[in-house]
This record gives structure tokens, sequence and C-alpha cells, in this order.
């Protein structure tokens, strides 16, 4: 079996975030199994053919065709079968009134819409997700599967010799204090960036900081209205934006960081809790969606819609060095639970069953 990956209508942008990230891990994971122990036999001896369709100018002859990602709002599904699509949530159409999608972006979605429910079948990150395109695309249950995302393998504590080598290195290059709260991720409405801020004022002797490309896009209308949050609260000077941060940098700062906090109140699955985990940094999370099915009994959860919790957990967390320490642990045991190769085998499986006809 042939199956082409393709993300040849992706921005140049995205191979820089989530879907990029997630994208070329499936492509490069998926290319191991044949040789892993997992998987039948006789998959192993039919030896599954995987390609990345990088440029639309490129041309490959294969059985299905895996659209990694899915904009509602833009055309970026083909005309032609066998197909299917990972839709990792839906968050614009769950609350449409925070994204206003004009005329012709509900156009197109029509068009997305028609020709998602023709896909072969459907993946999600998660259960909340999956709830979400059967209500909104009437799209069977049957052919929509839930496999989680996973971390990078970079993503790791670091030991105390490795602290002690990189912490003067990193926080001289960011400008970081002995003690901060980490927050990583874009500036959309459902990330809740603002109630981060405005709860931030009520913590002592910390910085917060805040990791992104949006937060060196200085034209970002979201980002001016942040800064004007910032100065209102007289917080200049206590809150970091460092903007895109590498790999090997942001590894680094989730082991030094004191406790990450993830405010959201929509996500289709939370990777950043999960980079956070893996680093042995404690997590204080919302409770909203999909986070809890990341998270687990790992992580301490607030509930964004009530005044004053986060700020009621944020505070006794800080005071409760010991409740740190057993977050971190059991973050790092959570983590266990997600790896590529099982995202790629649970994928694997979804196209041999899309094969053989089972959906």
């Amino acid at each position: 079996m042939k199956i082409l990956i393709d993300i040849s209508r992706l921005h140049p942008l995205a191979l820089k975030r989530g879907v990029g990230f997630y994208s070329q891990n499936l492509y490069k994971t998926l290319k191991t199994l044949n040789q892993s122990k997992h998987g039948s036999g006789q998959a192993r001896k039919r030896g599954n053919e995987y390609f990345l369709k990088k440029r639309r100018e490129e041309n490959y002859k294969a059985d299905l065709i895996h659209y990694p990602y899915f904009d509602p709002f833009f055309l970026t599904l083909p005309a032609f079968s066998p197909f299917m699509i990972t839709i990792h949530d839906l968050t614009p159409l769950v609350f449409p009134q925070h994204y206003l999608a004009g005329i012709k972006g509900q156009l197109k979605w029509q068009l997305q819409k028609r020709q998602a429910k023709k896909a072969a079948a459907i993946i999600t990150d998660s259960e909340n997700s999956k709830k979400d395109i059967i209500e909104i695309l009437r799209y069977s249950g049957n052919k929509i599967f839930v496999v989680p995302l996973a971390a990078d393998k970079e993503y790791k504590q670091l030991n105390k010799l490795e602290i002690r080598n990189l912490k003067l290195e990193i926080s001289k290059k960011y400008s970081l204090p002995k003690d901060f709260l980490l927050y990583v991720g874009d500036l959309n409405w459902n990330k809740n960036v603002k109630g981060l801020v405005e709860t931030f004022k009520s913590v002592k002797n910390l910085k917060l900081v805040l990791i992104g490309s949006a937060f060196e896009n200085k034209q970002l209308e979201q980002l001016k209205q942040l800064e004007q949050l910032e100065q209102k609260l007289n917080l200049e000077g206590q809150i970091i934006e460092l903007g895109f941060v590498p790999t090997k940098d942001l590894v680094t700062i989730y082991n030094l960081a004191t406790l990450y906090i993830q405010p959201s109140f929509y996500e289709g699955f939370g990777l950043p809790i999960l980079e956070a985990m893996n680093c042995g940094c404690p997590v204080l999370s919302s409770d909203r969606a999909s986070l809890p099915e990341v998270g687990g009994k790992a992580v301490e959860y607030f509930n964004p819609l009530k005044k004053g919790d986060l700020e009621e957990k944020l505070i006794s967390l800080l005071k409760d060095k010991k409740r740190l320490k057993e977050l971190s642990l059991s973050g790092l045991s959570q983590a266990k639970q997600f790896s590529w190769q099982k995202t790629a085998r649970l994928t694997k499986e979804v196209y041999e069953k899309v094969n053989s006809g089972l959906i």
C-alpha cells in the first residue's frame, strides 16, 4: 500500500508550528514501523510505502492520500478520492462569535464541510474533538479514530549536571529570572492569555514568561491589546515575551520553570502540557475540553469560567513545594502514555482499515 501525506497546501510558517511538527514526526515514525515489533507480520511483509508531499508540483501515485490538517475556512481538500484527513480541532466552529469568518469564509466552510464528509476516515487528537466532529460535521462516529499526539523526543527531564551546565547560558540568553511561571502557545481567544495576565497581577516575587511566535509579531492586534493590559495593570518588566524559541532551548526552559500554566478556554489536545510533563515541570491547567485527557490525574486543574479559581489554585500551589514535587513526578509518569511510536501505530491501523474496506 502506498500512502501519501500531503502538506503541500500548508503555509511555510505552519511547518514551524503544531501541524507541521505533527505531519513530519508522523511521516518519520511511520517509515520506521515496518521494522517495528508493532503491527502484524502481514503488514511487515507488505511493506507499506510512505511519501511526504511538500510542494504542489510534486507528483506521486498513491493508494491513499492523508491530509494531516484541516482548515474550515480555506479550501484544502481534493475533489477526488480516496483520501482521509486529520482534524485536530474545530474550535472556530464551536465558538463562531470569536472567530469571524466573513461571507467568503462561510462559503468556503460549506465546501470544506461537503468534501470532509467524503473522507474515507477522519483522525482526531481527542475524544472531545471527536464529539465536536460528530456534532458539527454530522460525520459517522464509526469512521472517526482518536489518535493522541506525542511530544518530540527532545522534551525530557534534564539531570542535575545538564541543568547546571545549561542554566547560566539559557538564563543569560533569554534574560530569565531564577523563578518564573511559563506559558507556551499563541494568542488566539481560546488560549485565554488575557485571563492569565490578569491573574498574574496577584503573584509576588515571580515573573511570567510567554513563548510563541505570536509574541514577536508587533503588528498583531491581540499582542497590542495584551501589552496595553500589561501597562494598565502595571506589569511592565514582570512579563517576558520571548517569541519563537528553538526546541533545544525550550526544553531547558521547561526544566527551569517553577510551574507551567495552560489557561485555555478550549483545546483540541494540549501539546504544551505534554511537553512540560516530559520535562518534569509541574502543570496547572484549565479543566476544559480535551485538557484532562492529556493531563489525567497528574495535573492540578482550575475552571477558567469560575472567577478567581485560577488565582486561588496558583497561589496555593506556589506555597506548596511538596505538591509541586508530586506534580512533577506524576507528570513524568503520565507522559509515558504518549509516544510517536503509538501515534504512528494507531494511524497505520486506520490506513489498513481503509485499505481493507473495513470502514
